[in-house]
């Protein structure tokens, strides 16, 4: 019987007529069937099958190239060497009630690197349950999370003290915030509020944000225990991610509307928006969820359809600066947005948009014969169709005529243009063919502007451009495409909040010498990311700079040492210095 003690022959004969493991037992009974010629019905009978299960049984049998009946021995070691070798010092531990991420860490002080899932599974295969929630007096003296006081207006004070802030730069923006009186934007625009954070408080916190390029809420908690970031809203604390994103709910499409409505009337003495001519443009902010609010739209950037929220946005094309955003659009609704936004101007500055710069896919042929009907200039590119392209080819050279664009920084200044007459939805058009711009394909505009000469619409039509560089500016500066819910809803306000922002980035651009054309996030790195000391001494409230190699920008400016009044810090004054 080879080594141990010898078994009894009856003994071992059970083993084979009374087989305990199924596998055994299909075996013993097919071998019965097949090599002994025993009836069907006596063999399933002997093995407890029924008749018609053991026939079912043979038949897959003849048709199974190599039934399994005996198991093989695993290849490869039977055992896991890191875990084997610390399985007594993890037992250890736990009998000390240490939990599974602090036995990691210990055997990671030891040089033994095993992870917590490691760990657990040690634990549940030496019988250990799972350690039952301690107290934090339970838990082993360990660096902790702080706990930050709760935000709260009526808990604001400026008493004295002294401290430095990363976020210093954002100071700037607070004469050009009391200026134009943007505490009462919140009120207008009837944002939500408490007791404990108002809405214009609330409304700073999120522009905060927003200037200072946080790509999400919840970074947001690297900076929350910064006080500079707190004094700039008016508040003892800033906000935590949790109450933002709470926030962000309660704000409905009317109320954004009424934001940048209200945003547009306090900066309409500033010439930031001249109203002569518009860039319009689509943006999808992808979204990488399942919830099933949010539809599919193309996505540009990456080349496919994906679950996304559709963005409208207008850029004014002499300030370069947002003027209106609309997040709230559902599929079939795209082509119409044109329209509200001419709406929402003429409602606003009580006239229509004189011009407006679009590419094709943004609205469609026959809402283009609308846009004539009704006044409104415009110029679009056309999509290129297999019947375009082959009247494009089939001209003559001789119908060709070249111009010279007045663009000294452009490649291709001498394009050759072919100009025609088209009917488009009942309206005459102008449709021009432009060859030698750089591109493999042919260029074609559509317009109704009657005048204006092909040299002019060509270079006009070329400054759109400006809106995708606005566009990729502000996709990366203020990250457009970092999605904070699945909810258009809070896409919507954070539309809102890029034009209040990106308008205020372009006022304080025009006062830095040599930043006027320059985009917001070399503005954020030259300028406002910069720390400053902060010294409360009331009624005053000093910010100096540090010093580095932009600080004579900041100096020539005039925003230096000159004292501001700022209502949410009870009428206290702010005063800038080096």
């Amino acid at each position: 019987m080879g080594i141990g003690a010898p078994k009894d022959l009856t003994e071992c004969a059970r083993f084979f007529l009374e087989p305990q493991t199924p596998r055994q037992r299909i075996y013993e009974a097919l071998r019965a069937y097949f090599v002994e010629q025993r009836r069907p019905g006596e063999v399933a009978r002997a093995f407890g099958y029924s008749e018609g299960a053991f026939r079912v049984m043979c038949h897959h049998f003849r048709r199974e190239a190599a039934p399994a009946f005996f198991a093989e021995r695993p290849r490869g070691p039977q055992q896991q060497p890191k875990k084997s070798a610390v399985t007594a010092v993890i037992v250890a531990l736990r009998k000390q009630n240490h939990s599974v991420y602090e036995i990691s860490e210990a055997l990671a002080e030891q040089g033994r690197r095993l992870s917590p899932t490691a760990v657990r599974e040690v634990l549940r295969a030496e019988g250990f349950a799972a350690l039952p929630r301690r107290l934090d007096e339970e838990r082993p003296q360990r660096p902790r999370p702080t706990v930050e006081p709760v935000a709260d207006v009526r808990e604001f004070a400026l008493a004295p003290q002294r401290f430095t802030t990363p976020c210093g730069g954002l100071f700037l923006f607070v004469p050009e915030l009391v200026r134009l009186e943007l505490a009462g934007l919140a009120g207008a625009a009837g944002l939500p509020g408490s007791q404990m954070i108002p809405a214009e408080h609330a409304l700073r916190a999120a522009l905060a944000l927003k200037l200072w390029s946080s790509e999400r809420k919840s970074h947001l908690m690297a900076l929350v225990a910064d006080p500079g970031l707190a004094l700039f809203a008016g508040l003892n604390a800033f906000p935590k991610k949790s109450y933002l994103s709470e926030y962000a709910a309660r704000i409905d499409h009317p109320m954004t509307v009424a934001l940048v409505a209200d945003w547009q009337q306090r900066v309409a003495g500033q010439q930031l928006f001249r109203g002569q001519s518009f860039n319009l443009d689509f943006h999808s902010v992808p979204y990488y969820g399942e919830h099933p609010v949010v539809e599919r739209h193309d996505v540009s950037a990456r080349g496919r359809r994906q679950k996304s929220v559709l963005v409208f946005l207008a850029q004014d094309a002499d300030g370069h600066a947002f003027c209106y955003a609309n997040a709230d659009l559902r599929k079939g609704e795209e082509a119409d947005e044109v329209f509200r936004f001419v709406a929402f101007w003429e409602r606003l500055r009580g006239e229509k948009p004189r011009q407006l710069v679009f590419d094709g896919t943004l609205t469609t042929l026959s809402n283009l014969g609308r846009l004539d009907r009704e006044g409104i200039r415009f110029l679009t590119l056309r999509r290129r169709s297999p019947k375009l392209l082959q009247e494009v080819f089939s001209l003559p050279r001789s119908a060709w005529r070249t111009v010279e664009l007045d663009v000294p920084t452009r490649a291709y200044r001498t394009p050759r243009v072919y100009e025609q007459k088209i009917t488009v939805a009942g309206c005459r058009l102008r449709q021009l063919y432009i060859q030698d711009l750089g591109h493999d394909q042919p260029t074609i505009l559509l317009t109704n502007e009657p005048t204006a000469s092909a040299k002019h619409l060509l270079t006009r039509y070329a400054q759109r451009m400006l809106i995708e560089n606005a566009l990729s500016d502000a996709v990366r500066f203020f990250h457009l495409d970092a999605l904070s819910s699945a909810v258009g809803l809070k896409v919507d306000f954070d539309m809102a909040l890029l034009v209040v922002a990106s308008g205020l980035y372009r006022l304080l651009a025009r006062r830095m010498r040599g930043y006027a054309e320059a985009q917001a996030r070399q503005l954020f790195r030259d300028l406002i990311q910069m720390p400053a000391e902060v010294t409360i001494d009331p009624p005053q409230v000093t910010v100096r700079f540090h010093r580095r190699a932009h600080l004579p920008i900041i100096i020539a400016s005039g925003l230096l040492d000159k004292p501001v009044p700022v209502p949410w810090w009870n009428h206290a004054t702010l005063r800038l210095t080096t």
